[in-house]
């Protein structure tokens, strides 16, 4: 065991690492409703599964969907910049894909808890941003990228 300080981490490591702590966090997170979902599914829960409830259903299940898939897209961009760090590490596309990662999935997610009737909650107002936000992110990486080195 050394006793000597690690090196700074360097600016490009930093969102690396950013992206794979919310990337992992967030799948865990998501995964775990997709499993919350499955079990109301399984026990019949009135609260998920009568018939009144569909706009409710189909708005968790995007959240878990969405969520999931955008937890993983963000590993997926710090492995980007592992790759092509001089290319990739864009604050805007960071900023762009963490916020996504929020705003998506969550306005479903508020949607379909405060769903009345075949309505969803205003939280759905989040999705279009969050949507914008995840263009905006594969955008700026899809510029950035380089073939060379």
């Amino acid at each position: 065991m050394s006793l000597e300080p690690s090196p700074p981490e360097s600016p490009a490591d930093a969102v690396v690492n950013r992206h794979l702590r919310a990337g992992w966090w967030g799948l865990a997170v998501f995964v775990a409703l997709g499993a919350v979902l499955e079990l109301l599914h399984a026990i019949k829960s009135p609260v998920y599964v009568d018939a009144g409830r569909e706009t409710t259903r189909l708005m968790l299940r995007l959240a878990h969907a969405h969520g999931t898939l955008l937890a993983v897209l963000n590993v997926v961009y710090a492995l980007t910049i592992r790759a092509r760090p001089t290319h990739t590490a864009g604050a805007l596309a960071s900023a762009a894909l963490l916020a996504a990662l929020v705003l998506l999935p969550g306005g479903f997610l508020l949607g379909g808890l405060w769903a009345r009737g075949g309505d969803p909650g205003l939280g759905v107002l989040l999705v279009p941003v969050g949507a914008a936000l995840l263009l905006v992110g594969a955008i700026s990486v899809g510029r950035r990228v380089s073939i060379r080195e």
